[in-house]
């Protein structure tokens, strides 16, 4: 049985345990959210268990091992100039689509009682976030940017002593491959927690609440299925890569963004096809994986604020001039920057953008009744972009296997043990 199960490709088995959910869900109705639920519950959980030593370890190892090959500042400036551009060319397709569907003509809805704007953190509070007063809490509390850091600074220490950490260095490696073998374990169990987590939203989500915004939910699937399509798959024509081998190997990693609905839920399958499907150095992806799913939010930092922003201008009848979309631009690619690790990213983010733009709050308690249906979408096209750009910067700076990538495996799980001797180092 184990076998035959196992002989399923690992994208095939996501897919079954999605629609099984989904049928699950629809025939059960709410109670597939009390007694279906807690298998994505679980499921999530280990994820979130695993993610933080994974990062980790991955981390100092990868400094280490970086140090000598490739200048760690050099990879790290083309990294954020990708993020910026593809967040840039996010922002241009969210308006696009905003003006064809006019997602905010014709709602009469009024935000819940209950709802009050995201107070947003001062850019300086921000930066300062970013160094822990607690290694340890940061680690505790799963703060993967505080946790990159102090990584990264462990890692740079060991470089510079030297032959003295030799062997701390070796430890190091030791316990980052024996995280990366916990991962392939845990993302065996991904098609389960699927079927509970897509059964559960299903029993509990009611159509009626989808039908007054069914206009802005389209508009931002099309969008970011369009970013994803021919932003991202013309970037990677660009750089004489082929999309449909990218797609097939960051399968894996989209389907769990999409189910989780969480970067952070989303990484160890990321940084996996990354690594083992698509070719891309480990010790370079181990810093620019982590760090994509802090910082690099496609979906939710540029696609959804900027339809939001249209959607709150058109709800209120507002005209916008030259300036303020100017502003919806500039605050939404260096906003994502700016919200850095803060939770409810998207949230936060379009009320950067609003504000930004001199646009109503209130409109964002309306969206929040869809949230959770928006969410799914935003995720896999974070979790997308997370992936491609490691893609991109590893092709330019010679960091790329060909072969692996051209190969285009679509699993993640433990049928991949045998050949991880072969992976880029």
């Amino acid at each position: 049985m184990l076998k035959w199960w196992f002989r399923i490709p690992f994208w095939q088995r996501v897919a079954g345990g999605f629609v099984l959910g989904a049928l699950a869900g629809w025939l059960l109705g709410p109670a597939a959210e009390i007694w279906l639920q807690p298998l994505g519950t679980l499921y999530v959980n280990l994820i979130r268990m695993i993610a933080v030593p994974l990062v980790f370890f991955a981390v100092i190892n990868a400094v280490s091992a970086l140090h000598g090959q490739q200048s760690v500042a050099a990879l790290g400036g083309r990294t954020f100039g990708w993020f910026a551009i593809t967040a840039t060319l996010a922002v241009g397709v969210g308006l696009a689509i905003a003006f064809v569907f006019n997602p905010g003509v014709g709602v009469d809805l009024a935000p819940p009682p209950d709802y009050t704007p995201r107070d947003v953190p001062t850019p300086v509070q921000v930066l300062l976030d970013i160094v822990p007063t607690n290694p340890f809490a940061a680690l505790a509390e799963g703060k993967i940017l505080q946790v990159i850091f102090f990584a990264g600074l462990l890692g740079f220490a060991l470089v510079k002593l030297g032959e003295r950490t030799e062997g701390l260095r070796k430890l190091v490696g030791q316990a980052s491959e024996a995280m990366i073998q916990v991962t392939r374990f845990v993302l065996e169990v991904t098609p389960i927690g699927t079927f509970g987590l897509i059964a559960g939203l299903v029993g509990a989500y009611g159509f009626e609440k989808l039908l007054p915004l069914g206009n802005f939910v389209i508009a931002l699937y099309l969008a970011c299925g369009l970013h994803i399509v021919f932003v991202y798959g013309g970037l990677l024509l660009a750089h004489g890569l082929n999309p449909l081998k990218f797609f097939r190997g960051a399968a894996a990693g989209m389907q769990v963004a999409f189910v989780s609905s969480s970067s952070f839920a989303a990484l160890p399958a990321a940084l996996r096809s990354v690594t083992h499907n698509l070719g891309v150095n480990r010790d370079y992806a181990a810093f620019a994986v982590p760090l994509g799913a802090s910082i690099k939010m496609d979906g939710c930092g540029a696609i959804y604020p900027s339809l939001a922003a249209i959607f709150a201008a058109q709800y209120y009848g507002i005209e916008l001039s030259f300036a303020q979309y100017i502003a919806i631009l500039l605050a939404s690619v260096l906003g994502s920057f700016g919200t850095a690790g803060v939770p409810g990213t998207a949230v936060v983010m379009a009320t950067v953008v609003l504000s930004a733009a001199g646009l109503p709050l209130e409109v964002l308690g309306i969206l929040l009744a869809i949230d959770r249906v928006l969410d799914m979408m935003r995720t896999m096209t974070n979790v997308t972009g997370q992936m491609l750009v490691p893609v991109l910067v590893a092709k330019e700076t010679g960091l790329l296997d060909r072969k692996v990538y051209d190969a285009a495996s679509s699993n993640i799980g433990m049928e991949g043990a045998a050949e991880e001797s072969g992976t880029p180092r």
